[in-house]
């Protein structure tokens, strides 16, 4: 809160400093008396100077460091002293200026982090019953986990079969099957059955906590360099602090010269000195970007980030959500023994209006797209892990099973020509799903995720752009081999837990330098904190991995990628322009001044232009569309 005060009431004061010296001047050239326009001009140049003035003191003081905050505090200081004090106010309204597009968006919220940790499971159930904090669980324990609850702690399935919601941890959407001895993991939400989980790690070692600290770490990691400008002040205003004070005593100490005259132009050359251009023309550029890029619904949470991305060598992707859209549909109807597609839906529909599975859904979802009816049942069974059956009051009381290949098997004939179909299938990634009445099988449903449809486009000019595309992603390999195939990746890792993720962004950083990571999950939000720029899928990705990453495209466009990209390195090129501009000026005017060829308001006039070229050569970057940096 105090943090937010602060800068509020910099924008506030910055904003009064800038008003007052523009009235200042139009008083001044309407030709009324000097007074008033004097009185403006120390008002602009206390509501401008009050933090620079503050800053100096404590760099001086608190840091024994002669910050840039010093120079333009004497600045102004001097330049009162000589009696000009238009060009006072200017030198600490632009610096001031300058400081508040620094701090333009440059705010990582942390809300979404203390969110994760409102969602770490707290409370475990023993098998008798009892409840108990779940960091006080031991190793090695029983809990009972009931349908819909969140499971607690890792550990390994010991009794009981359900289907497991693993979407915070893996960001996969379909839910996993678990029977005796398959792991589970904490902030994972059981579906359907009831399960007995021996507990195998404590709750501070659980996968869920990994994720919380992998955020935070990460996030530390990321705390903000030394600026540089503080870095080129820790040379350049000791410099111009000695090279003044020799001016001003060497020549009337040896040489027996005025000491007003040298002292005059020691003062000049303090006030020309005070780097107005330089210092607006990072965060004007980088303000300018990022105002450009909010336009079009990209959101980049600081300057860091945007000079990142013009650096990227590397893009990795999660799958699910990311270059699917993470909704699982009906891809294919394959039938057998002489039963019509019609049948099989209608049956498959009607045995799964009693699950809430998403598989299901996509079944029923399908379905009703194409007019066809469920059929009536009852008798409804599950058998959890495996599939559904129920009795049919349409087919003449034919008992029909919805399942796997397992599940339909134990329950009917499988022909090899059923086997090698579903092997086709998996082969390319595909969840199936049979269907048999009355002991036949009638047919089989593959379901897949949809791709985006501009995921192949996207990873394409990436690859134009000379930059590596890899996937990272929690689904099996036949699945991400066949989705990195159809689009053109080459780099796949598969069934990867986060902080695998992690590992493998750390991977990509040495072998590429600077890594991209694109997400949408909870799961995701460890390796997008962890690469040199995170991005969410913002509509529909998590709070978390929004919060987390360091660019969030609201629009869901994964095309946004390669123009931010572009935006990056245009941002980072005009930059260099601008400082090579105004150091150029600067140091021309430097050495006029040494040598007594300038006067003040020549130099002061030549700084407010360079300023005004690096301000209309930033703004360029509202309008990053048309920017064709490669």
């Amino acid at each position: 809160m105090r943090k937010n005060f602060w800068t509020d009431t910099k924008k506030v004061l910055t904003f009064i400093s800038g008003l007052s010296l523009v009235a200042a001047w139009a008083v001044k050239y309407l030709g009324a008396p000097p007074a008033p326009a004097t009185m403006l001009f120390y008002l602009s140049i206390v509501s401008g100077g009050y933090f620079v003035f503050l800053a100096a003191v404590r760099g001086l003081v608190r840091q024994r460091f002669l910050n840039i905050n010093f120079l333009v505090a004497i600045a102004a200081v001097g330049a009162i002293y000589i009696h000009q004090f238009a060009e006072a106010a200017s030198v600490v309204f632009f610096f001031s200026l300058a400081e508040v597009f620094e701090e333009y968006g440059i705010q990582r919220s942390r809300k979404a982090l203390e969110s994760l940790i409102k969602k770490t499971p707290k409370i475990a159930q023993l098998t008798d019953g009892r409840q108990t904090p779940a960091e006080q669980v031991a190793v090695g324990a029983i809990i009972a986990v009931k349908p819909g609850d969140l499971i607690p702690l890792d550990g390994i399935v010991v009794k009981g079969l359900s289907s497991v919601d693993e979407s915070p941890i893996t960001g996969e959407a379909i839910p996993k099957d678990k029977k005796e001895g398959d792991q589970v993991f904490a902030g994972t939400i059981n579906q359907q059955g009831y399960l007995e989980v021996k507990v195998t790690k404590e709750s501070r070692d659980s996968t869920f906590a990994k994720i919380i600290k992998l955020v935070e770490q990460a996030q530390r990691s990321k705390a903000p360099a030394q600026e540089f400008i503080d870095k080129f002040a820790k040379y350049y205003t000791p410099s111009i602090v000695v090279i003044a004070f020799l001016i001003a005593v060497i020549p009337p100490l040896l040489f027996n010269a005025a000491f007003t005259d040298w002292f005059y132009r020691a003062l000049v050359l303090l006030v020309i000195a005070c780097p107005c251009a330089l210092v607006i023309s990072t965060p004007i550029s980088i303000a300018s970007a990022i105002g450009g890029a909010s336009k079009r619904g990209i959101l980049i949470k600081g300057g860091k980030y945007l000079e990142a991305l013009g650096k990227i060598k590397a893009v990795a992707f999660d799958k699910t959500g990311t270059l699917t859209l993470g909704q699982p549909y009906v891809s294919d109807i394959l039938t057998f023994n002489g039963f019509t597609e019609q049948e099989v839906l209608a049956d498959a529909a009607g045995v799964g209006q009693f699950s809430s599975h998403p598989l299901s859904k996509s079944i029923a979802d399908l379905a009703k797209m194409k007019g066809i009816d469920p059929h009536a049942m009852e008798n409804y069974q599950s058998v959890i892990g495996k599939g559904n059956k129920a009795t049919c009051l349409v087919c003449e009381d034919k008992e029909h099973c919805v399942g796997n290949l397992k599940y339909i098997g134990a329950n009917g004939e499988i022909t090899q020509e059923v086997l090698d179909k579903v092997d086709g299938l998996e082969r390319q990634g595909k969840t199936t799903i049979l269907v048999s009445g009355d002991g036949r099988v009638m047919g089989a449903l593959a379901i897949s995720d949809k791709l985006r449809p501009e995921a192949g486009r996207v990873v394409q000019e990436l690859g134009q752009k000379n930059i590596q595309t890899v996937m990272l992603t929690g689904d099996n390999e036949h699945t991400a081999k066949y989705v990195g195939n159809r689009l053109g990746i080459k780099q796949i890792y598969a069934s990867l837990l986060p902080d695998e993720k992690v590992e493998k962004i750390k991977l990509l950083q040495q072998n590429f330098g600077s890594v991209a990571m694109v997400g949408d999950g909870v799961n995701d939000a460890p390796s997008l904190a962890s690469a040199d720029v995170g991005i969410a899928m913002g509509a529909q990705g998590s709070d978390v991995a929004i919060e987390t990453a360091d660019v969030a495209l609201m629009n869901n466009s994964l095309s946004q990628i390669p123009e931010i990209i572009t935006l990056g390195r245009a941002a980072l090129k005009i930059i260099k322009q601008n400082l090579a501009a105004a150091l150029a000026v600067k140091g021309v005017f430097l050495l006029l001044a040494l040598f007594g060829f300038t006067h003040l308001e020549y130099a002061i006039g030549a700084d407010s232009g360079v300023a005004i070229l690096v301000i209309l050569n930033s703004l360029r970057l509202f309008s990053f569309s048309a920017l064709t940096i490669n």
